[in-house]
């Protein structure tokens, strides 16, 4: 199935965050920064591996994207992910209009799309029913925003957004299983770190 064709996510196959995650981290070869969304967005980025260029957000929901966007348009030559669940992104859709708006080159955001707020009782989202962040994203005017496939199709996607200018979204149909680990629970820390692993000083 082709991976650059918006279709709602019912369309698509249901992977595994966690895998997913992985597969990310193991193509990220320039030092990137990450910023994870709360909850299980960010507890599996950290069982994948604590790179100093990651930054955990703990308690807020939807500040993945705009945490992202301010270190993209501060650092234009460091490419800089976004990593959000698909219920923090609807709290803070607004943020995809500022994308759209201000087009930093160096952006890829990236939604796992499970249906639910999981951590709070897997009450469905809008994406249960119609809402399509894809179609949404577009719309905002990230032209370069898809669904992937699958895996493959996943790991293609990443390759070539990070090789090619911004901004992008790439949303994926993930199941409801757990993250694989809990972040550490200190923000002084993981800001400092994150701060050091951008070269920013204080």
């Amino acid at each position: 199935m082709d991976t650059q064709t918006s279709l709602h996510h019912a369309n698509r196959k249901v992977m595994n965050r966690h895998d997913l995650t992985r597969r990310l981290v193991a193509r990220l070869h320039r030092e990137e920064a990450v910023i994870g969304g709360i909850g299980n967005t960010n507890f599996d980025l950290w069982m994948t591996g604590q790179r100093p260029q990651n930054f955990y957000m703990l308690g807020s929901m939807g500040l993945a994207c705009p945490i992202a966007l301010g270190v993209a348009l501060a650092q234009p030559g460091r490419g800089v992910v976004a990593l959000e669940g698909d219920g923090s992104l609807l709290m803070q859709l607004n943020c995809l209009a500022t994308i759209g708006a201000i087009a930093p080159a160096n952006l890829l955001v990236i939604v796992m799309d499970n249906a639910c707020y999981q951590i709070t009782g897997a009450q469905p989202t809008a994406t249960a029913a119609r809402a399509d962040l894809v179609a949404i994203a577009q719309g905002a005017g990230i032209a370069n925003s898809h669904w992937a496939a699958d895996e493959a199709g996943f790991e293609q996607l990443v390759e070539r957004c990070l090789a090619q200018p911004g901004p992008h979204l790439i949303a994926a149909r993930i199941d409801s299983q757990p993250a694989t680990g809990t972040t550490e629970r200190d923000p002084a820390l993981i800001r400092q770190r994150f701060m050091r692993g951008i070269a920013v000083t204080t």
